[in-house]
């Protein structure tokens, strides 16, 4: 019977994985097995923290922006903020709300005070 030589389609398939691990420590870069294994962990992690970060970013924000509101006044907080936004319909997600509080504490001020009039005025508290 005669020889047959092997395709190179499992050493593409396992170079592309290799590539994928070059950068990790040991064995993790260096033995097929684990750098499969180590791959699915990575992208795993990749997804899972994708969402954390997510997560991370908008406790950020809204630190921030209670922080800042804190600062005028005590009666006035970060949860009465928001809802005076929503009573007013005024679309300001909270991360322009954050960048306006770091950038320009002023401007933050004048909103907040704004729509403190104007929900007062309206009578809708």
């Amino acid at each position: 019977m005669t020889r047959i030589k092997r395709g190179y389609i499992a050493r593409r398939r396992r170079t592309k994985i290799r590539l994928f691990a070059s950068s990790f420590r040991g064995a993790h870069s260096r033995l097929t097995r684990t750098i499969t294994q180590q791959k699915i962990r990575a992208l795993v992690s990749a997804h899972r923290d994708r969402d954390k970060q997510k997560r991370n970013f908008r406790r950020l924000w809204i630190t921030r922006i209670n922080a800042v509101i804190r600062e005028k006044g005590v009666s006035y907080s970060y949860s009465k903020l928001i809802h005076d936004l929503y009573k007013r319909k005024l679309l300001l997600n909270r991360k322009i709300l954050a960048q306006i509080a770091i950038s320009n504490r002023n401007c933050l001020y004048l909103i907040s005070n704004e729509i403190r009039k104007e929900v007062e005025y309206a009578g809708i508290i």
